[in-house]
């Protein structure tokens, strides 16, 4: 039955957003409980204790914090300014190259990715304002709690991740005023990006539209999206359904 199929897949993904993609995990059963201890175990040793005694780092508090910061902001336009600034007046003084060498010890170690900005119309790469992901959803949900509020970036994130193991460079788009969540390059292949939970309602879908309708070359334009009936091509942007798409490597074609 394909409503039992969709059902089931739809299960393996809520679980995929709560416990990650650790390989392990699978044989943990779905016990909250001892995911929940293996996780911890994971973040102590494998991120924490290999970061600390790899960089030498005095300050675990300010690690910590960067970490946290990070894992909850994930999808948001950040810089280490922004971060030095919120962690210096939350009590704990940081400076901003601190932040630079903190967040390259977290990018060497594998815990989070940085996504950097391409000007589509200048066709140039920005160096500033730029995205980070984080390497395992279930990492972060043991460390900040798992949000419902967070969907929107955790799915960007899961694309993110998707797109990465497909072997594509990635960008944040950047068109005039207009953001697009992901520019994906893979050979001679293009593609312009926007992620969304739903586009049940017509401002939703006005809104994510947008910043793809505006660019004006020749690239394939996508929305991706959880929506399951819902049109496949919206004036010339192709409309895909998000478990399909992981499940299908055929891209965007």
């Amino acid at each position: 039955d394909s409503n039992d199929n969709k059902e089931s897949l739809e299960k393996i993904y809520r679980n995929y957003l709560r416990w990650g993609g650790l390989p392990y995990i699978i044989n943990l059963n779905n016990n909250e409980t001892i995911i929940k201890d293996y996780l911890e175990g994971i973040y102590n040793t494998v991120f924490i204790k290999d970061i600390i005694s790899k960089n030498k780092i005095s300050d675990i508090f300010v690690l910590e914090d960067i970490i946290r910061f990070v894992f909850d902001n994930i999808g948001n336009i950040t810089s280490s300014k922004k971060i030095a600034d919120t962690l210096s007046s939350n009590g704990r003084k940081t400076s901003r190259p601190t932040v630079d060498l903190y967040l390259s010890y977290l990018l060497n170690s594998y815990v989070v990715d940085k996504v950097n900005r391409y000007d589509i119309k200048g066709k140039e790469y920005l160096k500033t304002l730029e995205k980070y992901y984080v390497i395992d959803l279930g990492i972060r949900n043991y460390l900040l709690g798992y949000k419902v509020i967070d969907r929107g970036h955790i799915l960007e994130n899961v694309v993110y991740l998707e797109l990465k193991r497909r072997g594509y460079d990635i960008y944040i788009g950047k068109y005039e005023d207009k953001e697009i969540d992901f520019v994906a390059r893979k050979n001679n292949y293009v593609y312009y990006l926007q992620v969304t939970e739903t586009i049940k309602s017509k401002e939703t879908l006005i809104r994510e539209l947008a910043p793809l309708e505006a660019i004006n070359d020749f690239y394939p334009r996508v929305l991706i999206t959880q929506d399951y009936e819902t049109f496949k091509t919206y004036d010339g942007i192709k409309i895909i359904n998000l478990f399909e798409w992981l499940l299908n490597e055929v891209d965007f074609i």
